[in-house]
């Protein structure tokens, strides 16, 4: 048993640990696309500066560092034997508008983390550090770009997406100074035993009952569409209300509908969250409205319903109203279980670390849900201070990366003494 001394001092290296990933995480948020905020978006100049960054950090620790055709920063620290299978751990460098320091980042830093803790032990698999490029869906609306390169997923329909200045997905990677022809060479083999992710909960589930962790049993399925109304412009103050096509008000009636009814399916949450009204002056009656909507629920046919109802209910008013209605599908993810087998480890390594294991569902999607099509997965949520994310007083607590490290040290040494995990990949 550690005496007192001893465990003084380990508190305070671990202490030390934390307020370094911390650090490290807001060094990072320097590196924006925004002077006084937080943006970096798919293949921006300030990702080629967080991979020059990152790849300092490896120096040190004997991993490798190299960067895929989509931009991913791929970490590699070399197991006992050559030629070994690998274990991943990753999230996203990408960020939204105006964002926090930890969002995605920190799940990055923290896969560093423990390559550093481990101060040059290796185990029966090498591990793989992933940093993703894209996860938020910004810059092309159109998410989880870096994952689906790594599980396969990525067709000519998605690179020819194009960004607001008309810039595909295909002119971006070649822009960056990446070939897209070989984005093939990003998907993962059968080396591949399994992913983890550190992630904000981003929420305010585990700070309401006290916990600095919880394993993520499921990530909800997410539905976004596009919407546009399309009636006529007109001037303001020369047509009556009763002759007038409004795009506009229409759409605001439609959302009050989708606020209604999300309402009354319990576990559901549906946003409209960007409207943009043309031609956009103060006197003119908007001629066209586009909007985006973001439903989600656990149970895949939930969201479906309720898909199919929002759709009938705007086309209920744009008939009504005399207008036109286009609607498009930008994503269709269905909802993912996290492998069995993983979460029971999870929930172990964080009773290692001294905490009561809380079991969860995040309504949030994550790279972990595109990576589950292929290998098993799990999640590490760290409490959330206040539930703030996407928003610059995003924060993360020091003794809770504490115990995220000394899960994450836990759960490697539970899976390297598995022979169930090395043998064979453990489905959902």
């Amino acid at each position: 048993m550690l005496d007192i001394v001893s465990m003084t001092q380990k508190f305070h290296d671990s202490e030390s640990v934390a307020r370094e990933v911390i650090a490290r995480c807001q060094t990072l948020a320097r590196l924006s696309e925004d002077v006084g905020s937080i943006r970096r978006t798919f293949l921006s100049p300030p990702m080629r500066d967080c991979h020059r960054e990152i790849a300092a950090w490896l120096a040190p620790l004997g991993a490798e560092s190299s960067i895929d055709a989509v931009g991913n920063l791929h970490m590699f620290y070399p197991a006992t034997e050559p030629d070994a299978p690998r274990l991943l751990i990753g999230s996203h460098l990408d960020t939204v508008p105006n964002a926090g320091a930890y969002d995605g980042v920190l799940g990055v830093v923290l896969g560093i983390a423990l390559l550093a803790a481990l101060h040059g032990r290796r185990f029966p698999f090498a591990i793989e550090v992933v940093g993703f490029s894209e996860e938020e869906g910004v810059r092309f609306a159109t998410s989880f770009i870096g994952s689906r390169a790594l599980v396969g997923t990525l067709d000519d329909e998605v690179l020819s997406r194009q960004d607001a200045q008309g810039i595909s997905i295909r002119k971006a990677i070649t822009n960056f100074g990446l070939n897209p022809a070989k984005i093939g060479q990003a998907k993962i083999g059968d080396n591949v035993l399994g992913y983890l992710e550190f992630h904000i909960e981003q929420g305010p589930v585990l700070e309401s009952i006290g916990r600095p962790l919880g394993s993520v049993e499921a990530i909800v399925g997410q539905s976004r569409l596009e919407f546009v109304f399309t009636g006529h412009a007109n001037h303001a103050g020369t047509t009556p209300m009763n002759l007038r096509y409004d795009s506009l008000a229409s759409a605001a009636e439609w959302i009050s509908t989708v606020e209604r009814e999300a309402k009354s399916v319990s576990g559901l949450v549906a946003t409209v969250g960007a409207i943009q009204a043309k031609p956009g002056a103060v006197n003119v009656i908007a001629g066209e409205t586009r909007l985006t909507l973001d439903v989600r629920h656990q149970i895949d046919e939930a969201r479906s319903t309720a898909v199919k109802k929002f759709i009938q209910e705007a086309q209920q008013i744009a008939n009504r109203r005399g207008l036109g209605l286009e609607w498009n599908v930008k994503l269709d993810q269905p909802a993912v279980p996290m492998n069995r087998f993983l979460v029971g480890e999870v929930d172990k390594a964080i009773r290692k670390a001294g905490c009561d294991p809380h079991r969860m569902v995040s309504g949030a999607g994550h790279d972990a849900m595109i990576l589950a099509a292929k290998v098993p997965a799990a999640m590490i949520f760290l409490r959330t201070p206040g539930g703030i994310s996407h928003d610059p007083a995003e924060s993360v607590a020091v003794e809770d990366v504490i115990k995220a490290i000394d899960c994450g040290l836990s759960l490697l040494d539970q899976l390297s003494s598995s022979s169930e995990f090395q043998r064979k990949k453990q489905h959902a």
